[in-house]
């Protein structure tokens, strides 16, 4: 309650309250980031039908399904430059418009045959990766600006849970298209989504200092809790910092912290990518079900996902909020969650289809629980290369998706059943908790050191 004094009276006037435009930017992300994995993750719910109607080997498969993230990965760096050059919005704009144009023509591939098909499936794959790299840098970016520390792993664990929510809610729907339409529907469909979400998009999110809904109550509470508010705002500060990319990533990579934050993302996406590209033919080939079954099956664990990951950001800000230190908030979660994810080996050794949707529910809510890297690189990032820092980040963690569908592709070929993938894609869990524990230490915000920055003025965007 503020004070006003009036003729020596004190008259209490009541202090506007803060406006929630923070939220709706949030809600914006998650939104978006649901149709991001649909969009990548399409191809493993028609996987059976693409090879079916291609005629593929199990290795053939996994190249396929790893084809988005060779781009994905290669475009991490470029994606975060162009993040930290033309902020978060504009760059956001451009790549769900490509991303979602890339989806809708991955349908036109069943106009092809024979090895023209695969080619075409490949290249098209490999510019969605492309297309799709700025996106999680970007969320990361966002919430950065837009979300004080108290806030900030809820914040990045909602948009983080959203390839949970893509899974449950779109996997039903591309499994009954793909049932009585045809696989090419699926990506037809999801493409015309993105692209109306790309114009939503330009009318819902900008920066905190430019938003129209903001009112000064909100953004003196979110800069006063170590927002980042002028990140991309025209003519700051923090834009008028340029520095050397190169040796932005030297200090970067030389850095244990974040190198163990680094190795950290990419063992928690071997499970991701397990999860968006061969667990739904896991069901059909080992479990036996049908194309339209498994599409309901494969909602169920990301149902539990989803739970685990809002659960993992509201304990670990409350952790926070109960005055631990910012190391033991985000670290005791993803302990929880990497050890509740090693489950899935017990698959190995059950028989019944139930118990096999229990421990693969129980092993995606405990990633979902432990998956704050997106928190963590929100707290440890430089300033000053927010954009290229995520993207860094994001390109180790998603050198997974190269790696695990062609790892996971050769060990079928190898076994002829799933029980080396599985206990693979478990060690990982188990490698997770020894890079977060015992390589990451405390979590701080990184500093640039002088040599890296140059104090020059940018011309205004």
């Amino acid at each position: 309650m503020r004070i006003l004094q009036t003729s020596g009276r004190a008259a209490p006037v009541l202090a506007a309250p803060r406006s929630q435009a923070r939220w709706l930017v949030l809600g914006m992300l998650f939104v978006v980031t649901a149709t991001n994995f649909a969009c990548r993750a399409v191809v493993s719910v028609a996987g059976p039908a693409i090879e079916k109607t291609l005629h593929l080997s199990s290795i053939e498969m996994g190249f396929i399904f790893s084809a988005f993230a060779w781009s994905y990965v290669i475009a991490q760096i470029p994606g975060g430059w162009l993040l930290d050059r033309f902020g978060s919005k504009t760059t956001y704009a451009v790549a769900l418009t490509l991303w979602s144009l890339f989806t809708l023509l991955q349908g036109g591939v069943g106009f092809f045959t024979g090895g023209a098909a695969v080619a075409a499936f490949f290249v098209l794959r490999l510019a969605l990766g492309a297309a799709e790299a700025p996106a999680f840098p970007a969320n990361g970016r966002i919430t950065a600006a837009w979300f004080p520390a108290q806030e900030r792993g809820f914040a990045s664990a909602v948009f983080n849970a959203a390839q949970y929510a893509a899974t449950a809610f779109f996997a039903p729907l591309i499994g009954w298209t793909v049932h009585d339409f045809g696989w090419q529907y699926a990506f037809v469909a999801l493409g015309c989504v993105g692209l109306f979400l790309a114009f939503a998009w330009n009318k819902a999110v900008y920066s905190p200092s430019e938003h129209p809904l903001i009112n000064q109550a909100e953004l003196e509470y979110i800069r006063d809790g170590g927002a980042l508010i002028d990140l991309d705002a025209r003519g700051t500060p923090e834009t008028k910092k340029q520095f050397s990319t190169a040796a932005c990533i030297r200090q970067l990579l030389a850095s244990r912290m974040l190198l163990g934050v680094y190795i950290f993302q990419y063992c928690i996406n071997v499970l991701t990518y397990f999860f968006l590209t061969w667990f739904p033919m896991y069901l059909v080939i080992e479990r036996h079900m049908t194309i339209l079954k498994a599409g309901f099956v494969v909602s169920l664990p990301a149902i539990c996902g989803f739970a685990g990951g809002l659960l993992g950001g509201w304990i670990s800000d409350r952790l926070l909020e109960a005055g631990l230190s910012l190391s033991a908030a985000r670290k005791i979660p993803i302990v929880v969650g990497m050890l509740l994810a090693m489950s899935m080996i017990a698959c190995n050794y059950v028989t019944s289809n139930t118990l096999i949707v229990m421990f693969m529910s129980l092993s995606f809510f405990g990633k979902g629980v432990g998956a704050l890297g997106w928190a963590v690189v929100s707290d440890t990032s430089p300033k000053e290369a927010a954009g290229l820092s995520g993207a860094l980040f994001n390109t180790f963690g998603n050198s997974a998706g190269i790696i695990t569908p062609i790892v996971i592709g050769y060990i079928l070929e190898a076994t002829g059943d799933f029980s080396g993938a599985l206990l693979f894609v478990g060690v990982n869990a188990a490698i997770a908790i020894v890079a977060m524990v015992f390589v990451v230490g405390k979590i701080q915000r990184f500093e640039l050191n002088d040599l890296t920055l140059r104090d020059t003025v940018l011309e205004e965007r």
